[in-house]
């Protein structure tokens, strides 16, 4: 609360100094909320004005992220209404969107799959944003256009392309922890060919904020991605798009004072995309995809030798066709089909599983001039491993005025069982537990049983006959978009989640060493609902204010109906008695905060050709642990208190082509190494952009 106080207290002093300054000319925030000449893909895979769309839709834009000197894509998301970036066990960053877990979101880069999830979560700090042309983000189960992993939502990064002539730019920026962070892009286009480069090198040597262990929070790094495009234009109805993406990380590895080593990834991709455009009313497009994802990791003794290895290699191929057909100006459609193969070779793991799976969708459009818009879809999934689904979608937006339009949407989302539920085999060499993947259960067990491993079995093996059941989710958005006028634009969008066949683990055996074997099975089924607000604000002709506010419920439907029947108990010391607990003590799902809120405050001085901007993010107090031990989040339990970080920026543009760029993340210097992993602390740093 102390924090939040605080930013209310600079953004108030910070207007009141700004209102001060004498306006020059009109400066529009890169980030305004739904720009009418923003155009945003993702939501329905053609090209759509952003405030057209009928969905919870947003947009970061190339100048946005240039504006607050972001460098990795989980920098930018962190700061967006709705969005946070969690930490896991072990330490990589995951999304989590209108609380739901990093699992359930679709990470897309030019709208195809990036793969290489641990434990289920996505590493986003591996992308940089130097090469972003804008990010799109679209909330809620979108499963009916991208099928597996749109449970949430989905996050497509839209990279740059070649511009006419010739150009490039060089990107430096240097910062706290040795941090070091260089770009360089080429761009050429002329007549019928188009080609583009993009090289980027980011290094950090690590911190440690907790001083009383033998390792460091973060290890030292530095990565590399490198990223070039081909467009060929053969006619005005044929063109061909060809691209390939690498990156590979080198990081330090340590254990212990005794144990030490190196981790490495090593990604790449190849993308290609035909278009055929036959007249004015059909065209389409074949697309290729192909990638693969592979990380190493070992860790040797004070000695040299070979003490633990580790493996992940992930393989994802897809082609796909469709077309889209507008018969007139009111109507369109849009079909395709595709395949998917995918395979994992892991340490740990039982077999070489392989996914191989085939797709159709279908979605239709019907739009009235700017006052109505209306979207159906629908596809169908096949899978080698689970059931088939099929996956509806709703969406509508009807514009009262020029300052009023509703929209609404109802959409379903489906996540199939990953690789680590199905096919795990680990065996915690130090303290003897085991974790077997549903498919492996019944080979594995009855091994254990003849090798004397198993005390007893606590769920037969027949429960495990059948297959394990993908999670699902039906999702209810409905929004407000206000103009009040034309300096203030208001979106409220209300939002509720409803996932069922949850995969949760369970022990399914005691061993004769007194530890459990666990496996995964459907069981819970929860829901999240709440409200997001986003405002846009122009005080004058050079200053404007975004902000934005996220309240959140997530809650265990059966944890809800525990809390009201009086089942659930608590005690205030251990010794103390046993008390029960009511349904307002529910405080809901692990790792969740009931608010958040984000603002930025951007203004620009014309006479010295200088942009600045101070951005602030609150989260209010949220659990990790069940402390009194009966197995839910209550108010008896002990939270991480709220906390704010601010960030400030300043870029100054010289003779056209240079810009100096400085700025401080988390100028406040908070961090809270027991509870939150991802905070580092104060980060200075100063950049250069060089254009040509």
């Amino acid at each position: 609360m102390r924090c939040l106080r605080l930013s209310l207290l600079i953004l108030f002093c910070g207007t009141q100094w700004l209102f001060s300054q004498a306006p020059t000319e009109v400066f529009l925030d890169s980030t305004e909320v739904e720009n009418l000449n923003e155009v945003i893909i993702s939501a329905t895979r053609t090209k759509r004005q952003l405030a057209s769309v009928p969905l919870p839709t947003q947009l970061i834009s190339a100048k946005a992220i240039a504006a607050a000197n972001s460098i990795r894509l989980n920098d930018i998301l962190e700061e967006q209404t709705g969005l946070l970036m969690v930490p896991d066990y072990g330490g990589v960053e995951g999304l989590q969107m209108q609380g739901l877990d990093s699992q359930y979101n679709l990470i897309l880069i030019d709208g195809v799959p990036l793969i290489g999830r641990s434990a289920g979560t996505l590493d986003l700090s591996r992308v940089t944003v130097g090469n972003i042309k804008q990010i799109e983000i679209v909330k809620g189960p979108s499963s009916s256009l991208y099928g597996n992993e749109a449970l949430a939502g989905v996050v497509n990064i839209i990279t740059q392309t070649p511009k006419t002539g010739f150009g490039g730019r060089f990107y430096y920026r240097g910062g706290t922890f040795s941090s070091n962070d260089l770009s360089t892009e080429l761009s050429y286009k002329k007549d019928k060919l188009g080609l583009y480069a993009f090289v980027n090198r980011f290094s950090n040597e690590g911190y440690d904020l907790v001083d009383s262990d033998d390792v460091n929070t973060v290890e030292p790094f530095h990565n590399y991605t490198f990223n070039t495009k081909i467009n060929y234009e053969f006619s005005e109805k044929v063109k061909l798009f060809v691209s390939g993406r690498l990156y590979r990380q080198v990081q330090d590895n340590v254990a212990s004072a005794s144990y030490d080593g190196e981790s490495q990834i090593d990604e790449w991709n190849f993308h290609s995309k035909l278009e055929l455009k036959f007249n004015e009313s059909w065209d389409s497009q074949f697309e290729f995809y192909a990638t693969t994802y592979k990380a190493e990791e070992f860790l040797n003794d004070t000695a040299g030798n070979l003490f633990s290895y580790s493996d992940f290699k992930q393989r994802f191929l897809r082609p796909e066709f469709r077309t889209v057909f507008k018969p007139n100006a009111q109507n369109s459609f849009i079909a395709g089909v595709g395949v998917q193969f995918e395979s994992l070779q892991r340490t740990d793991f039982f077999g070489y599983p392989k996914f191989n799976s085939s797709y159709l969708y279908s979605q239709y459009e019907y739009t009235k001039n700017d006052e109505f818009n209306l979207i159906l879809g629908l596809r169908f999934d096949r899978h080698n491993e689970y059931t088939s689904q099929l996956s509806p979608k709703a969406a509508a937006r009807y514009k009262f005025n020029d300052k009023l339009a509703v929209k609404g949407s109802v959409s379903y989302g489906f996540k199939t069982p990953d690789f680590r539920q199905l096919y795990f085999d680990f065996t915690n060499a130090t303290v003897g537990y085991t974790v077997l993947g549903y498919n492996a259960v019944t080979t594995l067990i009855p091994e254990l049983e003849a090798n004397g491993d198993i005390a007893s079995l606590l769920v037969p093996l027949s429960v495990f006959e059948g297959n394990l059941k993908p999670e699902r989710s039906i999702g209810y958005n409905f929004g407000i978009d206000l103009g009040i006028d034309p300096k203030l634009k208001i979106n409220l969008n209300l939002f509720r989640n409803e996932i069922s066949n949850l995969i949760d683990t369970r022990v399914i055996a005691r061993k004769t060493n007194g530890q459990n074997v666990f496996s995964y099975y459907n069981v819970n089924e929860i829901y999240t609902q709440g409200l997001e607000f986003n405002a846009s604000l122009k005080f004058n002709k050079n200053t404007v204010l975004t902000t934005g506010y996220q309240l959140l419920y997530a809650k265990d439907k059966k944890a809800v109906q525990a809390f009201k029947n009086g089942e659930v108990f608590a005690r205030l010391t251990p010794t103390s008695p046993a008390f029960a607990l009511s349904k307002k003590d529910y405080f809901g799902l692990l790792n969740r905060s009931r608010h958040m809120l984000n603002f930025k405050l951007s203004y620009h001085m014309q006479k010295w050709n200088l942009d600045s901007n101070i951005r602030a993010t609150y989260r209010s107090k949220f659990g990790l642990y069940d402390n009194n031990g009966n197995g839910y989040l209550d108010a008896y339990d002990t939270f991480v208190s709220g906390y704010s970080i601010f960030d400030f920026a300043i870029n100054k543009t010289i003779f056209e082509h240079y810009k100096l760029g400085f700025g401080m993340d988390n100028f406040l210097d908070f961090n809270d190494p027991q509870n939150i992993s991802n905070i580092a602390g104060r980060i200075v740093y100063g950049n250069v952009t060089i254009n040509f």
